[in-house]
């Protein structure tokens, strides 16, 4: 029989090895798996990365603070490794390691079963990621990446007959485009992290307490099995904080850089992506998910349905650049407090106002 090594707290556990398993099983029934076809992207990649690099800090006026962009061609199951140790700590305010547990409960496996399923899935449609969190462990080449998924890169060209060359380059920006915003606005990571920690913290106290309410009442249950069940599926560990700050400033920052991701995707690559129109076309279709461990996060976090990220992120930016100007939009990078609250995002006119005030003071 497999052991798997789970993490816990307070009666909360994730069995991460079944995770995995379950996701690679996934990830492993759909199309251009073997090997070969990961032949010759990484050079492809290297060079499309740094000539897009080159196109978004002219477009967006950002430029990286850690040096060139390094590329990484990975199979499913290597997006998926390296997502779930971004995942794990992400988690860990609220899933603390404990390998004493060979184990694992009902609720581990089912925790698993769902990040798994989550993963798995993704892992079939994701293009390509920039990595944006900083494991604490790992070699310093394997941090700061910007991995492409080979196998469903291969998938969408040929199921669409893309021309390699574009829509490679055309890749490239979007992932580029994120980059900068962490690795040029000097205080965007931190800031993004200081957001995800501060709701982290506030669901830890959430769940131990509303565990502690369901462990008496289990007492008085006359099915405490199915009541256990029903505890622990991971995005339940955020239902009650649906209209929680914290919730609101990730949703809205997120809806912020995916816009510009798109908008400067789109004015980027004119003049330098042959079929951009269609690619833009085709992809927007494939859109009915979101991509990356920070959406793998809205996900489970349950704020996903709620956010149409990349329609309302550009139709923000539109807004401010048609009324003000492009550098007055450019104030959004200039300090965290002028980040558009999810009201603004909305309504722009709120943002320009309090832009406008905090100016004049």
């Amino acid at each position: 029989m497999e052991r798997y090594q789970a993490s816990s707290v307070d009666g909360m556990t994730v069995d991460w090895g079944l995770a995995e398993k379950v996701a690679n099983q996934i990830a492993n029934r759909a199309p251009f798996n073997d090997a070969s076809y990961l032949k010759g992207l990484n050079e492809s990649f290297n060079g499309f990365t740094a000539s897009a690099e080159k196109l978004v800090e002219t477009s967006t006026g950002l430029k990286s603070f850690s040096g060139e962009a390094k590329a990484k061609v990975v199979d499913r199951s290597g997006w998926i490794r390296a997502n779930f140790s971004s995942l794990k700590r992400l988690l860990k305010p609220i899933l603390a390691e404990n390998p004493e547990i060979n184990k694992p409960s009902i609720s581990a496996r089912i925790a698993a079963l769902e990040i798994g399923a989550v993963l798995g899935w993704m892992s079939t449609r994701v293009l390509g990621q920039y990595d944006l969190l900083v494991l604490d462990n790992e070699d310093l080449n394997d941090q700061d990446l910007v991995y492409y998924v080979g196998p469903n890169i291969c998938a969408i060209e040929r199921r669409y007959a893309f021309d390699p060359d574009g829509f490679r380059l055309w890749l490239a920006i979007h992932e580029l485009t994120h980059r900068a915003q962490f690795t040029g606005v000097p205080w965007m990571r931190e800031h993004y992290l200081s957001l995800v920690k501060k709701l982290l913290q506030e669901v830890q106290t959430d769940t131990n307490e509303s565990i502690k309410k369901n462990n008496s009442q289990l007492e008085l249950s006359k099915d405490p099995v199915s009541s256990r069940l029903s505890e622990f599926k991971i995005s339940n560990f955020f239902t009650s904080m649906d209209q929680n700050d914290s919730i609101n400033d990730i949703a809205a920052l997120m809806t912020l850089l995916e816009g510009h991701g798109d908008v400067i995707m789109s004015r980027a690559g004119k003049g330098h992506v042959r079929n951009q129109e269609r690619f833009e076309k085709v992809v927007s279709q494939r859109r009915k998910s979101a991509t990356g461990v920070t959406k793998i996060f809205q996900k489970l976090i349950g704020i996903e349905a709620k956010l149409a990220q990349y329609e309302e992120g550009e139709e923000f930016i539109f807004a401010i650049e048609e009324s003000e100007g492009i550098d007055f939009l450019n104030m959004v990078w200039e300090h965290p407090d002028n980040l558009p609250k999810l009201e603004e995002i909305k309504n722009p006119n709120l943002w320009i106002s309090r832009i406008k005030k905090q100016k004049n003071e």
